[in-house]
């Protein structure tokens, strides 16, 4: 399994392409949520890829502080395969990678509250009340 972490011009087009494929495929079309995946946010963002022989295995995006949170944020959490430990282990290395790049100090995230318990297990404590999002419940979580 590859770490790649790029900045949005890094990307090859391939590369985007397949991110938001993968991103479209998990949060509108599984989630049956229709809402503007493409938010603004990407062309700012750091972009953490996991990556084996079948193409991306589990995917997030940094964002620093002050661009969504007072604190730098992970988001667009995905897998593409569940039950591998996937999800966990891009999570540990993008609160890797902001502790490298950012240094210390409080880490956000927007959850949707079915996942609450998998983000405790990481470290992450609820700091919000639960809140509707694009008709999904979420909840904010602090990593500290």
């Amino acid at each position: 399994m590859q770490l790649i972490i790029k900045r949005f011009g890094e990307l090859t087009l391939e590369e985007l392409y397949e991110i938001l494929k993968i991103r479209v495929d998990v949060f509108v079309v599984e989630q049956k949520c229709p809402y503007p995946e493409i938010d603004g946010l990407d062309k700012d963002a750091y972009h953490l890829i996991l990556r084996d022989e079948n193409g991306i295995a589990a995917y997030l995006r940094v964002l620093k502080a002050g661009t969504k949170f007072a604190e730098p944020s992970l988001g667009r959490i995905l897998t593409a395969r569940r039950g591998e430990g996937l999800g966990a282990e891009i999570v540990r290395r993008g609160i890797e990678f902001i502790r490298e790049k950012f240094g210390g100090g409080k880490i956000k995230i927007e959850a949707q509250v079915y996942a609450r318990g998998f983000y405790e297990k990481l470290g992450f404590k609820q700091c919000s009340e639960p809140f509707w999002d694009d008709g999904i419940e979420h909840i904010e979580m602090i990593f500290e």
